[in-house]
């Protein structure tokens, strides 16, 4: 079922896109080199339609910050990136000269603040194009497995949620590295989205 025209999906990826470019200004800032991310992909899935095939969660672990948004309308966000990235994207905020073994002291930390960085960027710019405000929680961190990240959505989920899903290239000077911001959404929250979307286009058409 196609939720969101194609206006509305260009419009929001013009308001993702924005939150990339804050996001990483604020990221090179940290690690003290370029970091770029490339222009969202976005597509709208009913929850029972995710899978770790249509997520391309092609890897055995994942390190997972979620944050839940309220405002207008409810969600949770979600910001995947590979085990082994995660380590490297660490070891450039903490500092190259740090061992493994003590990134993984500070691994927690270091990757609560990174998708702190992203998701508030992203939301703000939202929030600021839509003319709305949101209120976050603090960010919580995990490791997981495709199947449990799957499962995680299905059970937060029902048969009236949809799940909004970024695919999102991050790019520094050494590494590259595919992410995947995803928003678990109900059909309400959705429907409240889509009518500020729509409000946003008739102020600027």
């Amino acid at each position: 079922m196609k939720v969101l025209s194609e206006i509305e999906i260009d419009a929001l990826t013009e308001v993702f896109n924005v939150g990339a470019g804050r996001a990483a200004l604020s990221l090179s800032e940290i690690v003290g080199e370029e970091v770029m991310l490339s222009v969202p992909s976005i597509e709208v899935l009913r929850t029972d339609e995710v899978n770790s095939r249509v997520l391309a969660l092609t890897d055995d672990t994942f390190a997972t910050v979620s944050q839940v948004f309220s405002g207008p309308f409810n969600a949770e966000a979600l910001l995947l990136f590979t085990e082994n990235y995660a380590l490297e994207i660490v070891r450039d905020m903490m500092g190259s000269q740090m061992s493994i073994e003590d990134l993984a002291e500070f691994e927690q930390e270091a990757m609560c603040e990174l998708g702190n960085i992203i998701l508030n960027a992203c939301l703000s710019a939202m929030a600021d194009m839509l003319g709305i405000s949101l209120n976050s929680s603090l960010p919580s961190y995990s490791m997981s497995s495709p199947d449990e990240i799957t499962r995680r959505l299905s059970e937060k989920g029902d048969d009236d949620s949809y799940v909004l899903i970024l695919h999102i290239d991050l790019l520094l000077e050494k590494h590259h590295t595919e992410g995947h911001l995803i928003f678990l959404l109900s059909s309400t929250s959705l429907s409240k989205l889509i009518t500020h979307l729509q409000q946003y286009l008739n102020n600027i058409l």
